[in-house]
């Protein structure tokens, strides 16, 4: 068997590099008497919030663009967590030579008490930030800032993308790029203006500590932005796209936020009341799969929809031209035994004279407890393959079994459960 696997795994592998279209610029309750928009999740289950890393040089214009990406999300719930709050407290000996110590080194933050508290936002408790005062170089001498948990949180610091930690906490990953002069004469002002510094102490600080942490430690860390902002908070274009993105991303499932080759169909009160008359344990096998089948429809005709095409014109009755697309050819559907022979008709529908092979999944007898969440290992192992679904169940419960779940879809689909099996043999 484990060849037979080693097999499947390499036809994944290699189905998943024929077509990637996925969004990446430079490179998301029971019924009460006043109906709401249809939602796969429920109160209880904490929903995962989405975590936008800003870095870039100092005097970028980071804070800026902060501030135009909240202001945009006004109807939403958004808190900014700023990597200066994590500065060290600078030591006796080190207050002596403050002007040697270099604020734009790694080492001189706090990493771990900043991974602390964005783990804590995340997990929906609020935290104390620590507020850093520049004049006497401690962060314990003003008072703490309460942050509570929200939908957004936005994360912004000259090294938050420095610690893969970090970097692995974020959604979504900008780095504002602006011209070095222009950095300078922002830090000159905002040094001599906002924290009292002579200017000759400015300046011997940039030529001897800023330009070269931004060359060694920041701007090697451009390589992992999703997102490259020219001219910071001036480029409107830019924050109007990402915030077209962001509300994009708060719209979805939260694995969809994690997971970009994710889809979920989006939610109407039909497709909900398709999915509540599967679920019912007392629906006829006859309703069962009626509307088992429509939901299949529809998240074929979703799927097809990210394949590639070609564009096609073509003359209409009334002689006119139209631009459309040309259908993708040359291709085979390949369904897992035996859930998912319930889908080839549906595929055979939508694409006419469609190959389809058949693969069986082999479980060990483990009842599941050793298995992982599909979604969580499909998307991670094989991040070009392309998932569209309904819905997505919340988790698995203490005897393994999905939940709120359907029973199981194949024996209730093809009419093969105890239950009929049972009537048979009375019939009999």
């Amino acid at each position: 068997m484990g060849s037979a696997s080693k097999s499947v795994e390499d036809m994944i592998e290699a189905s998943s590099g024929v077509h990637f279209s996925g969004f990446h610029m430079d490179g998301m309750e029971s019924r009460n008497s006043v109906l709401e928009q249809p939602t796969t999740s429920t109160d209880n289950v904490h929903r995962q919030p989405f975590v936008i890393g800003v870095a870039g040089g100092a005097a970028s214009g980071k804070t800026t663009v902060c501030d135009m990406i909240i202001d945009q999300l006004h109807d939403q719930r958004v808190v900014l967590v700023n990597q200066d709050s994590f500065y060290l407290n600078l030591t006796e000996e080190e207050l002596t030579q403050v002007h040697e110590y270099n604020f734009d080194h790694p080492d001189a933050f706090d990493t771990e008490q900043l991974l602390s508290s964005m783990e804590k936002l995340m997990h929906g408790h609020a935290v104390d930030i620590p507020v850093y005062d520049f004049r006497s170089y401690k962060n314990n001498v003003l008072p703490s800032r309460r942050v509570n948990p929200s939908g957004v949180i936005i994360l912004e610091g000259i090294l938050i993308f420095h610690d893969h930690r970090v970097r692995d906490l974020l959604n979504m990953k900008i780095f504002v790029d602006i011209d070095a002069d222009v950095r300078l004469v922002r830090r000159i002002r905002r040094d001599t203006v906002e924290k009292g510094r002579n200017i000759d102490v400015v300046l011997n600080q940039y030529s001897k500590f800023v330009k070269p942490a931004f060359d060694d430690f920041i701007l090697p860390t451009k390589k992992y932005a999703d997102i490259i902002i020219p001219r910071g908070g001036d480029n409107h274009v830019a924050i109007d796209l990402i915030v077209q993105h962001i509300r994009t991303k708060l719209g979805q499932h939260d694995l969809c936020k994690i997971y970009p080759n994710l889809y979920v169909i989006q939610s109407t009160f039909q497709i909900r009341g398709m999915h509540t008359l599967i679920r019912d344990s007392q629906t006829t096998k006859h309703d069962f799969v009626f509307y088992a089948d429509r939901l299949i429809r529809l998240v074929v005709e979703h799927g097809l929809g990210h394949l590639p095409f070609t564009e096609k014109q073509v003359i209409t009755p009334t002689e006119s031209v139209y631009t459309g697309v040309d259908f993708c050819k040359r291709l085979c559907g390949v369904s897992v035994i035996r859930s998912g022979e319930s889908m080839e008709n549906a595929l055979r529908a939508c694409c006419k004279g469609i190959k389809i092979g058949k693969i069986l999944i082999h479980r060990e007898g483990d009842n599941g407890q050793q298995a992982p969440q599909g979604i969580h290992v499909v998307c991670r192992r094989y991040p070009r393959i392309k998932i569209v679904t309904s819905e997505i169940e919340i988790g698995l419960n203490d005897d393994f079994r999905v939940i709120p779940g359907m029973g199981e879809f194949g024996d209730r689909y093809f009419g093969t459960d105890d239950d009929d099996q049972e009537v048979v043999a009375l019939k009999q």
